[in-house]
């Protein structure tokens, strides 16, 4: 926990959502709401276009933690797990039929609790310019 510091980034990384993504995820979700795979559907319920689940969203934004805490493939080791994750879901990702979406992720450490061995690692989720996933929080203890 000593090489840690509040405000230093650990991950930064980008993601490609495509079409063929959401029917993958679909398939291991269970969740065929056509909003995720037809436009004329998302757009008949008012929304911009074809939407990636929410959880899909989720589920992609820890990812750069987990492989930061995997040691990245590295020989240090893990690092640590993941204890805890909140976010707050504040725009869709919408995911074009051609061009797809891409959901970039900074982590940054947000605090440290050396008693309890655990950092609370904030999350910058964005998709097309704007922030997808708010107040997105991943607490981690530290092996």
């Amino acid at each position: 926990m000593s090489a840690l510091e509040v405000g230093l980034v650990v991950a930064e990384k980008s993601y490609a959502v495509s079409r063929d993504s959401l029917v993958r995820y679909a398939g291991a979700s269970g969740d065929f709401n056509p909003i995720h795979y037809r436009d004329d559907v998302a757009e008949s319920v008012g929304l911009p276009g074809v939407l990636a689940h929410g959880m899909l969203t989720m589920g992609t934004a820890v990812q750069p933690v987990v492989e930061w805490l995997d040691g990245a493939g590295d020989d240090a080791g893990v690092l640590g797990w993941v204890s805890d994750y909140q976010v707050r879901f504040t725009r869709p990702v919408v995911v074009d039929p051609a061009d797809g979406a891409e959901i970039t992720v900074t982590a940054t450490v947000g605090a440290l609790d050396p008693e309890a061995g655990t950092a609370r690692i904030d999350l910058r989720v964005s998709s097309a310019g704007q922030t997808v996933l708010g107040k997105a929080q991943v607490v981690v203890t530290l092996a």
